[in-house]
């Protein structure tokens, strides 16, 4: 952040078994991992910063992006959980780096698997096409940077 001072901050994760483009709301200060990482790491019940607040609520325009989302035909949705490990730890990190830059809107946006990523999950039918996925993601950015998208602790829930 530091080094690049972006306008705005959209982290990208997939969620295995959704089927639309999930903008995610709130970021919790909770790691409770399911399963082991790659390196055999099962956090449970850590803090993702000790002494962080208990929640982060996302400063994207989620409203706008979502009603954008869905006029251009785009399966989206706002989601209340990133789940309590990877994608929830780098979105609440995210957040609480931003804290002090309200004029830097951020959050984290889900995206379904690929067709061919759903195809080799067992149980794992829910996909959505790359180019669907890139197109979601533009208009997210494009919501974002547009100057009547002022972030704030409210602008994610509260705009026209």
């Amino acid at each position: 952040l530091r080094t690049h001072a972006p306008r705005a901050v959209i982290a990208v994760g997939q969620a295995g078994g959704r089927a639309e483009i999930s903008l995610e709301r709130v970021a919790i200060n909770l790691i409770d991992a399911r399963i082991p990482d790659n390196a055999g790491t099962q956090p449970i019940d850590e803090p993702v910063i000790a002494g962080g607040p208990d929640a982060y609520f996302a400063t994207l325009p989620l409203k706008a992006a979502l009603q954008a989302l869905r006029g251009e035909g785009i399966p989206a949705a706002i989601s209340y959980s990133a789940g309590t490990y990877v994608c929830n730890q780098v979105f609440y990190a995210l957040m609480h780096a931003l804290r002090n830059r309200p004029q830097v809107p951020g959050g984290f946006v889900h995206v379904p698997y690929l067709p061919e990523q759903a195809a080799r999950q067992p149980g794992a039918a829910a996909s959505m096409a790359l180019e669907t996925i890139v197109a979601a993601l533009r208009t997210i950015i494009v919501q974002t940077l547009r100057p009547q998208a002022a972030p704030g602790r409210w602008s994610a829930g509260r705009e026209s």
